[in-house]
């Protein structure tokens, strides 16, 4: 193990703003659920670009249903696998909008607390376990740790998962195992922070990483003398 976990997140939860969780744009529980779903083998950066027009036409399970699925794909048609998301999009609409399963209070629209629990969330189209993981960590502080390709890739990186994690489901096992309950819902947050802006693939930025100090990563860079 090049990294101990415990001193990684100590040293990074001070350099990195943990009272924001997500760099993608959103403006209610719902439509942080359709910007993690876009977000699947996309950029947050890319995301962005398309969300803020797209969440002041549609921002409630109606609103997406109004605009159709046609309508949909013209707002994300740039994003990779675009025609899929937005089936998936509008049958999760669909879901919430039957029996006004998607509680609202002003302008604010929200899952209902049975939502809050993984398993439950992970019953609604277009959500599997990474997506449920990194919602419920965003939105409800969930001890729950998505695994994206910047924590995949760390946690190999720094010895916390071997070549035989060679899934997401396997590397969140290894993870959940190694950090106390307590950390949890800093993990996905750090990681990518830390993986998207200085331990980069396949260069990471060594000479600028504020855990330069206690890694021991094999490729890491090492400082003049």
């Amino acid at each position: 193990m090049s990294v101990n976990p415990l001193e990684y997140f100590r040293i990074l939860s001070k350099h990195f703003d943990t009272t924001k969780r997500t760099e993608l744009y959103y403006t209610n529980e719902f439509t942080l659920a359709i910007a993690v779903i876009l977000s699947a083998q996309a950029t947050d950066k890319h995301v962005n670009t398309v969300t803020p027009t797209l969440f002041a036409i549609a921002d409630t399970p109606e609103k997406f249903l109004a605009l159709g699925l046609e309508g949909l794909k013209e707002h994300i048609k740039s994003i990779s696998f675009f025609n899929n998301k937005a089936k998936n999009i509008i049958l999760l609409a669909e879901k919430l909008s039957s029996g006004n399963e998607a509680k609202k209070s002003g302008e604010e629209c929200f899952f209902p607390e049975k939502y809050h629990d993984r398993n439950e969330l992970m019953t609604l189209p277009g959500i599997g376990q990474k997506t449920a993981n990194v919602i419920s960590n965003v939105l409800w502080n969930a001890a729950n740790i998505g695994v994206d390709t910047h924590v995949f890739r760390l946690a190999h990186r720094f010895g916390w998962a071997d070549d035989s994690d060679n899934t997401p489901e396997k590397v969140e096992k290894k993870l959940i195992a190694l950090i106390p309950e307590d950390l949890r819902n800093l993990v996905n947050h750090l990681m990518v922070m830390h993986g998207r802006y200085i331990c980069k693939a396949p260069k990471p930025d060594c000479l600028n990483c504020p855990v330069y100090d206690i890694c021991d990563f094999e490729g890491k860079i090492k400082k003049e003398k």
